[in-house]
């Protein structure tokens, strides 16, 4: 367990994960029902408890103090899908292989026409998908862990498509319907902060006066950034915004808001630790944001999260987490900013490393659907009993966050090994209303279709 003061440690063994065992069978391991509403405590447990259906709900009254549990090294000991295997989802809804094949398959991006832009991030290129698919086509390649993905003009006849490479973002020249660019990259942004947390999205406001790109931090919780005094602090935060880092870390744990030709750059928002997917919910011009929380303060803390991101806000890293929460290996660093984070809309369980994000616009799914969001829970090294490896439902109510989630795929670990197949990545609505989601760990893109 790490103390304030003390170096980071770890812990990883077989003693720690007795332990969280131990805690797992004492709060209960019987799955829940379909339509459970899970708070406190009960919100948390591991991929056993995970049902289609169940929703959870994490508030800041109910988060442990840091170091409840030690900290684990667990990384995910992927293996390829089982025989016969396909995810878990809410009764009347469907799921199979829509496509496979792929290098590390990450953002999908639906095009005005209807086509799906996906980010093959390892081979470093962008693909269009068409029909079942009947095409599937490499639209440009020859780029750096391609990610974001965004057409602009927004509306029915975009002019470009914008990437984002993990140190810059390119544009190519786009006409409604086509499979390969008809031009090579322009670069739009020459240089991003490269290293560490290294997904890069871009989305546009629906007037396209703007370009949002999000930018993680280079490190878990600025470990090498030098203290500041106050008056140095403040007169920094002048001009890169309330609670922005600096060092190795400036301009990073930010959303970025740039005109479409790449000027005017500025910090849109400061204090996310990893933003890596981002929407702007339909029928505003709200800006959301799916972020990876720090690790290292033990299983559940802090709670990863979905939210409303808003400009010259601070959403905590690294001193901050959700709220006035101070992080222990910062104390006493910024009491200047104590209260002046923002906490985020939808708290996930800690550790689930929410990845893309949508929000769903298709005719196809139930009423009761429309306009909710869907996150791609990655799965993450730093908890003794594996959580995430699902896509969660953002519940809404009237266009505004409830705060509650709900598992919507399942069933990504083999419950007779405790070992991971799927690692759910890119979650993207397609024209026939059904909802794609791509997975890395085998190359492989579901469909989830309602009906029929």
């Amino acid at each position: 367990m790490r103390r304030p003061g003390t170096p980071a440690l770890i812990v990883i063994g077989a003693a720690v994960i007795a332990v969280a065992a131990a805690l797992y069978v004492a709060r209960g391991a019987s799955p829940p029902a379909p339509g459970t509403l899970l708070a406190g405590a009960d919100a948390y447990g591991d991929w056993r408890r995970d049902v289609p259906g169940v929703r959870r709900l994490i508030r800041v009254e109910d988060l442990p103090k840091p170091y409840a549990t030690p900290s684990a090294g667990n990384g995910a000991a992927l293996e390829p899908r089982p025989q016969g295997a396909v995810p878990k989802v809410p009764e009347g809804f469907k799921v199979a292989v829509y496509a496979q094949g792929f290098s590390v398959p990450r953002t999908l991006r639906r095009a005005p026409n209807g086509d799906m832009f996906l980010a093959e991030t390892q081979a470093g290129q962008i693909r269009v998908l068409r029909g079942a698919p009947a095409l599937n086509q490499v639209f440009a390649t020859g780029l750096r862990s391609p990610f974001g993905i965004g057409f602009y003009p927004p509306g029915p006849d975009p002019k470009y498509v914008y990437v984002g490479n993990t140190d810059s973002v390119v544009r190519f020249p786009y006409q409604s319907g086509d499979t390969q660019a008809r031009g090579p990259a322009e670069t739009v942004i020459p240089h991003l902060p490269t290293g560490g947390h290294w997904t890069r999205d871009v989305v546009f406001s629906p007037d396209g006066r703007r370009m949002y790109v999000s930018v993680g931090s280079g490190s878990n919780d600025a470990e090498g950034m030098e203290r500041k005094d106050a008056d140095t602090a403040r007169a920094y935060e002048a001009g890169h915004g309330l609670g922005a880092a600096w060092g190795a870390e400036e301009g990073r744990a930010d959303v970025l808001v740039f005109d479409p030709d790449g000027g005017g750059g500025r910090i849109f928002a400061t204090g996310l630790r990893n933003c890596v997917g981002m929407a702007i919910q339909p029928g505003t011009d709200t800006l959301w944001c799916s972020t990876n929380e720090r690790d290292g303060l033990g299983d559940d803390l802090p709670p990863d999260y979905v939210t409303r991101v808003t400009e010259g806000a601070y959403y905590g890293w690294p001193w901050y987490y959700l709220g006035a929460n101070e992080d222990p290996r910062h104390a006493n660093e910024r009491p200047d900013l104590a209260g002046k984070a923002r906490v985020p809309d939808v708290l996930i369980q800690a550790h689930s490393a929410p990845l893309g994000m949508t929000f769903y616009d298709g005719g196809q799914f139930p009423q009761a659907f429309r306009g909710d969001g869907f996150v791609a829970l990655h799965g993450s090294w730093n908890r003794s009993q594996r959580t995430g490896y699902k896509v969660a439902r953002i519940l809404m109510k009237d266009g505004v966050p409830t705060g509650a989630y709900e598992d919507f795929m399942t069933g990504l670990i083999d419950p007779d090994n405790n070992r991971v197949w799927g690692r759910p990545v890119g979650v993207g609505v397609a024209a026939d209303g059904s909802l794609l989601v791509s997975e890395d760990g085998n190359g492989v893109i579901w469909r989830i279709s309602y009906g029929g």
